[in-house]
This record gives structure tokens, sequence and C-alpha cells, in this order.
């Protein structure tokens, strides 16, 4: 399995779980896309906050009353919460769009072309960075 893959099954993964406990957002919060994390839950908080106000009585609802909550509540609900997580996944899925940048073979950071060493790790190079596909171990340099 690859890492892109392997990586939109875990967004997918936490972004079910934080569904299932009211938290939208929480597979992009594992992506460390935090605009939009925070973009779907304040959009979803909202979106529930208008539709309990229209649908029931605000004032009435308790915790032993949340069994009562209407289908038009839950049911939009529960759709936005699933398109969340699909979008965690898809965010998590899309191939690279950085792919012909320059990386640090240890520790993957994007590189200047006219550096020759990691500003992210500090790992010295013998010459100038190459492309991805030239990239070896034998290249690197480690710094003592």
């Amino acid at each position: 399995m690859s890492d892109t893959r392997r990586r939109a099954l875990v967004a997918a993964f936490i972004g079910g779980v934080g569904a299932s406990v009211g938290i939208a957002g929480a597979g992009h919060a594992y992506l460390r896309e935090w605009r939009r994390a925070v973009a779907w839950f304040t959009f979803v908080l909202g979106i529930g906050l208008v539709l309990l106000s229209v649908f029931t009585d605000p004032m009435s609802l308790t915790l032993a009353t949340i069994d009562e909550v209407p289908v038009e509540v839950t049911a939009p609900m529960f759709v936005l919460f699933f398109l969340s997580t699909f979008d965690a996944y898809y965010v998590a899925s899309r191939k690279p769009q950085e792919s012909d940048s320059l990386r640090c073979p240890v520790c993957r950071g994007k590189l200047d072309p006219q550096v020759t060493f990691c500003p992210w790790c500090a790992t010295e190079f013998e010459s100038r960075p190459r492309p991805p596909e030239e990239l070896d171990v034998d290249y690197v340099q480690e710094a003592e």
C-alpha cells in the first residue's frame, strides 16, 4: 500500500471517528489542513444550530430529550459529516502538486536549488541538490 493511499485511509478513519462524536474536520486536522478543518467544523456547527432552531424548540432541548431530535435535523447532519469525511479522504489522496520540487532525501523537506545543505535538518550535500528521481542516499554527506 502506498503512503498516499495509507494516509488517505487514516484521514478517512479519523474523520469518521470525529464525525461519530460530532466533530467535523477531524480528518483535515490530521492532515494539517487547519483552515479546511476549521471551515468544516464551523460550517457543520452553524448548519446544525440553524436546523435545531428551525425544527425544534431550542429551549426545551436537553440531554434527556436528545433522542427526540427530528429526522429533519439528523439526516442533513449525517450527510454533512459524511461529506467532511469524504473530503478528508479526497484531500489526502490527491497527488502531490509539488512533485517537481527538490526534496531532502533525509527529512523530505523542500530544498532551494541554490543551497548545499538542507535548512530543515541541516544535512550537508556534496554538491547542489538534484531532481527527486536522481536523489540517492550516497548523495548525502551526514553532518557531524
